[in-house]
């Protein structure tokens, strides 16, 4: 029988962690799931662990490698093998509580429809305490949320028909990261998302996780950055925000020495505007990652 609900998790040399996922996945009280693993070119003992659960056949897994192509690529293969109705990411080093996936599918049988493009839930630490805000409002959009105040990261789980209609992100060449807010951002443009005031994960902020090294990111992607706020300069709902991704633009633009900054960008006299504080913002990453090859 069809499962309901892809769970798919991008790993890159995570094996020390993933066993997390894994284990909570045992416990879950509903297996209307299975579990994708997309081995982001690890060069730990990911493979060999996952052949391990494999061969157990307590629950359905399905294990892909890749050369590494940074969280991006991960998440555009997982939508290329997904075949469920839902699907929803849980990192390599998170784990689902353990009615988890019985509240997801419960709450989409009773409100779900083809009007929505989802469904979007709380994260919790590990201990138990909600990260952010609540939900007040039935549905919302996702930039919708952030821009009425809404605050931490939050559980996405979308129609897989959905996620699969919008581009794929961009692969720049030596670069590892755009980000993942880019396909999001589209969808929010079309549709909103069921919320539901329920804790659909436990997360852990690692050091070497990608949410601890944003400095670092800009200097090591700016490519994946230029693009991303080229793309939210058109779509934040707000002009503060519009302004906010123009300075970044411009600050990415400086990295790469991208004299045609102005000319590509899709807000020029916006552009134009943020120079003078896109110019401080470059000054200051520059002063942070100094010490940065």
């Amino acid at each position: 029988m069809a499962k309901t609900l892809t769970i798919f998790t991008p790993a890159y040399n995570r094996a020390y962690t993933l066993h997390l996922g894994y284990e909570a996945l045992l416990r879950q009280t509903c297996q209307d799931f299975e579990w994708l693993i997309i081995d982001d070119g690890s060069t730990d003992n990911t493979r060999a662990l996952v052949e391990g659960w494999i061969a157990e056949n307590k629950i359905p897994i399905r294990y892909h490698y890749q050369e590494n192509q940074g969280m991006h690529g991960a998440h555009n293969t997982a939508y290329r093998l997904i075949n469920t109705k839902l699907n929803t990411c849980i990192d390599s080093d998170d784990y689902m509580p353990n009615d988890a996936v019985e509240k997801i599918i419960t709450f989409w049988k009773q409100y779900g429809s083809d009007k929505v493009a989802g469904i979007i839930g709380l994260d919790a630490d590990f201990d138990g305490n909600i990260i952010g805000t609540h939900f007040t409002e039935k549905e919302t959009t996702l930039t919708g949320f952030y821009a009425r105040g809404g605050k931490g990261d939050k559980k996405l789980v979308y129609r897989t028909d959905i996620i699969k209609r919008y581009p794929e992100y961009p692969i720049f060449e030596g670069e590892k990261y755009v980000s993942l807010g880019y396909k999001y951002e589209l969808i929010d443009q079309d549709y909103s998302l069921l919320t539901i005031n329920e804790v659909l994960v436990n997360v852990e902020y690692r050091p070497d996780g990608s949410s601890m090294n944003m400095f670092r990111q800009y200097i090591k992607n700016p490519q994946g950055f230029a693009f991303i706020r080229k793309s939210s300069m058109q779509l934040a709902p707000t002009a503060k925000r519009r302004f906010m991704e123009a300075i970044h633009y411009v600050s990415s633009s400086l990295i790469l020495k991208n004299k045609r900054f102005i000319q590509e960008s899709p807000k020029k006299l916006l552009t134009l505007c943020a120079i003078p504080f896109g110019i401080a913002l470059y000054l200051f990453i520059r002063f942070k990652t100094r010490n940065i090859q």
